[in-house]
């Protein structure tokens, strides 16, 4: 008598990702260069402060980080046009010698010299993001880009907990000379990660015999175009890039929201610290989450706990305050990953590089314009009013996603699905 042997059981999808070829070492990369950034992120501004004693050059010094993204669906066709896992390799060696050039600021005359690079920095981080999500979609089971996507996230956002505590401390005992060195010295490291990751030759380009051939204003618009007519990536990105906007303007309200509550400014520094870990949490959970709702439920549920949570920071109370860090910790990052998501698995190869690079245009540069209406908005209006406005704001734009319709699932792992 024989006896059937069951197959074993599939390996958790976490599990999975860390053993995959093409995942594993993009998370490691992610890790790395995450670490650097956003210790350049935080010692940018201060760097600049201490040379010229300006407020308004420390903050260009953002702006300046901020800029390139504006030119995401020009910067995304280079993903398309170029060798994907080259491209991030040395885009990440270039960057790292570029940093080296800081060691040359030590005057007020100088900083022409740090924003150029910072410049230059982002928009080569433009086109890594590109390149990433168009490798991603097209090196690893479909299945597993929202669990990949939410790791993602984690991973950013730990970092983001970490890395400003590292930078300041290197800053204050060393310049910031040192933190380039540091940043340098992780994207190098980034770079010996991408050359580990193993491809098939269709993942590596966009660039096809079949693509259709055109002018780069050309093909620049397309992926716009893509995004434009396509009925399930839209209302997503838009919903996302309005998430941003509406955000961006409670950020900017929120220290007049700390001194209502009568702390001094220092006080945001818990409210990140519960903000970034609601983000780790959801980060984890967003895979599951993403196969059970599908992308359009997962944000609309996403936007509109953020929207609660803005709306509950006119409550005068250091507990709801805090509470709501945590809440739109989880809530924001559902519409960014949703929106990613979808448009790794809805896009054709050809056009991947373009349509993440404008997706991501759409989703984050709106933050910029928020913050800017929240900073003209604050003197002129108590922000107790304006939080719940923004906070309706969210809300309305949650339902308009979720009524529109439910959003496709991952086959075979939506609701009654394996």
């Amino acid at each position: 008598m024989t006896t059937s042997r069951r197959p074993p059981p599939p390996a958790p999808r976490l599990l999975r990702i860390l053993r995959d070829p093409v995942a594993a070492p993009c998370l490691v990369a992610t890790v790395l260069s995450g670490f650097g950034s956003s210790a350049l992120w935080l010692v940018s501004g201060i760097w600049v402060k201490d040379l010229t004693g300006s407020n308004t050059l420390a903050a260009l010094a953002l702006l300046a980080m901020w800029t390139p993204t504006l030119a995401g669906p020009v910067l995304g066709t280079l993903a398309d046009r170029l060798p994907r896992k080259p491209l991030l390799i040395h885009t990440n060696l270039t960057l790292a010698a570029l940093l080296l050039t800081l060691f040359a600021v030590d005057a007020p005359g100088d900083v022409w010299l740090l924003f150029t690079v910072l410049v230059l920095y982002r928009t080569a981080g433009v086109v890594q993001d590109a390149a990433e999500a168009a490798l991603m979609a097209r090196g690893i089971d479909k299945t597993l880009l929202g669990d990949f996507n939410g790791l993602r996230m984690t991973a950013n956002e730990g970092m983001k907990l970490l890395a400003p505590l590292a930078g300041a401390g290197l800053y204050a005992a060393y310049g910031g000379p040192s933190v380039a060195l540091l940043d340098a010295l992780t994207f190098v490291l980034a770079a010996l990660a991408y050359a580990r990751v193993r491809t098939e030759p269709a993942a590596e380009t966009g660039a096809t015999a079949q693509s259709r051939p055109g002018d780069w204003r050309t093909r620049t618009t397309e992926g716009v175009s893509y995004l434009r007519h396509h009925p399930t990536l839209r209302p997503v990105i838009l919903a996302a890039g309005a998430t941003m906007f509406l955000t961006g303007a409670g950020s900017a309200l929120l220290y007049a929201v700390i001194e209502s509550l009568g702390h001094s400014p220092t006080y945001a520094g818990p409210l990140y610290v519960l903000q970034g870990l609601g983000s780790v949490t959801v980060g984890l959970a967003s895979g599951p989450l993403l196969r059970r709702l599908g992308e359009r439920r997962f944000a609309a549920y996403g936007i509109a706990l953020t929207g609660v949570a803005t709306a509950l920071r006119a409550v005068p109370s250091d507990a709801v305050f805090l509470t709501s860090g945590v809440a739109m910790g989880v809530g924001l990052p559902c519409a960014l990953i949703a929106g990613l998501t979808a448009v790794q698995r809805e896009t054709p190869n050809e056009l991947l590089g373009r349509t993440a690079a404008t997706a991501n245009t759409l989703m984050f540069a709106p933050t910029a314009l928020g913050l800017a209406v929240g900073a003209a908005l604050v003197s002129r209006v108590d922000h107790r009013t304006l939080l719940p406005v923004l906070g309706l704001g969210l809300c309305l734009t949650a339902g308009s996603l979720r009524r529109r319709g439910s959003g496709g699932t991952v086959p075979g792992c939506g609701p009654g699905g394996g």
